[in-house]
């Protein structure tokens, strides 16, 4: 569980008072930045409390790792920002942002020097995969074809508040027409049932699979197929999107239409208690020793960091530390930025560059590989996860130039390495090790890779949450994907909804329903729930 500062009421005394707001978010993170706009937006005076320098949380870049190379500092590529209803309400275009895509969406090197790539249009995706084995494109073109029938009340009826009355009412319609119980079933299938009854070349398996492994579900397990096929229909119909200029380009434009509607952001300005009476939250505490009045305040920071850190056990119900107890967190994360001299030396170059690229030499490794971070070994022939930038959006670096990124997940606790190099300690040598262990993955595929880097950065667990205070341990969505924190157990066994048991505290961060990546519906979900209760005098 994330390090939290508690403090008593005598260390917060004496405070400065502030002037009362009516609402205060804490965390100006995707999540947060889009609660504080739908409460701008509903009338309420809003302030936006940071703890970091800058605002994004983990949509946010920079330019450290060398001169005139950007860097997104977390995470990159964004397709359910691009299919969500949310954000696409917020039209955020006016205030700056601009989407990039990638002449190819994913790509995945085989050991053979073929690659199996989704490529922006449907049907040049389904003959490159028959070029691998005839009736794979054919096979593609039928999920395609099903998920233009229930893609879009799928996507919204995921990012509702739980349970998703009205997309799951539209979701239900179409349910006959798309495949009835079949359907159901290829939805529930693990990924690893999933390919291999769709698939028969691995060109087609990995693409998919490959997907999944985004989350932390085993290949094998439900829910994981789900996943994979989300994100690889959601790469063949929106693609996956970059901001121009870097990711915090995003959080920009969210600050942008948040501040003209008259809202406050405060950078550098940690919270460190939020103050209770007779069961309502009525204010934060800074470190600075400043009280903010709140007649509600939405909380994006991650479950474990707000339940017994800044709500002290004392003033929750103790059923909420017996289920806080149960609160697992997703994988850890060490992430490696390089700036190269020129593109990545594929052995064997693609037909279309992909800004998205995923190495694993094949489904029995993808497989494996999972089972082991879930056993607490650390694999010796990690999955990687890519972003090649520049190729993505050509602002990133200078000409000719790439601006390349790849991560990995580690287990939380580590019980084993396979090549017997790391602890999970995951101090600066443990790191760098695993840095080298991830190029030399690279360099497999891309030989003269290491004469290319011209700097690289390491972020391992610890980095990753200086950075964000939310990242704990290096966990990017906020708790597991695993169908047991899903829904109505997320963060913990209650109603899925962002509520917790302080009223007028709502839980807007990837660690509500329905968890982790950028589309805005954990913040979103917070400011309506906060707007409804306030309609009906809840608060």
């Amino acid at each position: 569980m994330a390090a939290a500062t508690r403090v008593s009421e005598k260390e917060v005394e004496p405070v400065h008072e502030r002037r009362s707001r009516r609402a205060v978010v804490i965390g100006a993170g995707p999540n947060g930045l889009v609660a504080a706009n739908l409460l701008a937006d509903a009338g309420w005076e809003v302030l936006l409390l940071e703890a970091q320098a800058g605002i994004g949380g983990a949509v946010s870049s920079d330019t450290d790792v060398a001169d005139g190379f950007v860097h997104d500092t977390f995470s990159s590529f964004y397709p359910l920002a691009a299919a969500s209803p949310v954000i696409g309400s917020l039209q955020l275009e006016s205030h700056g942002l601009r989407w990039r895509r990638a002449p190819a969406v994913l790509g995945h090197p085989l050991p053979d020097g073929s690659w199996g790539l989704i490529h922006p249009d449907v049907e040049d995706t389904a003959a490159a995969l028959d070029r691998h084995h005839a009736g794979d494109g054919d096979a593609w073109l039928e999920l395609h074809r099903i998920w233009t029938g229930i893609g879009p009340n799928l996507v919204a009826s995921l990012l509702s508040p739980f349970p998703p009355v009205r997309h799951g009412v539209g979701l239900l319609a179409r349910l006959p027409r798309a495949g009835g119980l079949d359907l159901v079933r290829t939805l529930v299938e693990p990924a690893a049932s999933l390919v291999e009854n769709r698939f028969d070349s691995e060109a087609a398996r990995l693409l998919l699979a490959g997907n999944a492994m985004h989350a932390d579900i085993p290949m094998t397990a439900t829910g994981s197929g789900l996943f994979g096929l989300l994100l690889a229909m959601l790469a063949q119909t929106v693609g996956f999107p970059v901001p121009e200029g870097g990711a915090g380009r995003l959080a920009a434009a969210l600050a942008e239409r948040f501040l003209g509607r008259g809202g406050e952001i405060r950078c550098g300005d940690r919270v460190r208690r939020i103050e209770t009476k007779d069961g309502r939250a009525t204010a934060v505490i800074t470190d600075a020793g400043e009280r903010h009045r709140a007649g509600a305040i939405v909380a994006d920071v991650s479950a474990s960091m707000l339940y017994g850190g800044l709500l002290p056990w004392s003033e929750l119900p103790d059923r909420t530390r017996q289920r806080m107890a149960r609160f697992e967190l997703d994988p850890a994360t060490i992430k490696v930025d390089w700036a190269l001299s020129g593109p990545v030396p594929w052995a064997s170059p693609p037909a279309t560059p992909p800004g998205t690229v995923h190495l694993a030499d094949s489904m029995d490794e993808l497989t494996t590989g999972q089972d082991k971070l879930h056993a607490h070994i650390v694999p010796a022939k990690p999955f990687l996860l890519m972003g090649q930038m520049s190729t993505t959006d050509p602002t990133r670096s200078p000409v000719g130039t790439e601006s390349l990124w790849a991560y990995t997940h580690l287990p939380q606790v580590v019980h084993a390495d396979e090549a017997g190099e790391v602890t999970g300690s995951w101090d600066g040598d443990e790191i760098r090790r695993l840095a080298d262990r991830m190029q030399n993955r690279i360099e497999q595929y891309a030989p003269g890779f290491g004469s290319r880097v011209v700097a690289r950065r390491v972020l391992g667990p610890r980095q990753l949450q200086e950075r964000n205070e939310s990242l704990v341990n290096g966990a990017l969505n906020g708790g597991t994907a695993g169908l047991h924190q899903q829904l109505i157990f997320r963060p913990m066994t209650g109603l899925g909804r962002a509520e917790t048991p302080i009223r007028g505290l709502f839980l807007g961060s990837a660690s509500a329903h329905p968890g982790g990546g950028v589309h805005g519906a954990c913040g979103a979900n917070a400011a309506r729930a906060l707007l409804a209760a306030a309609r009906v005098g809840r608060l």
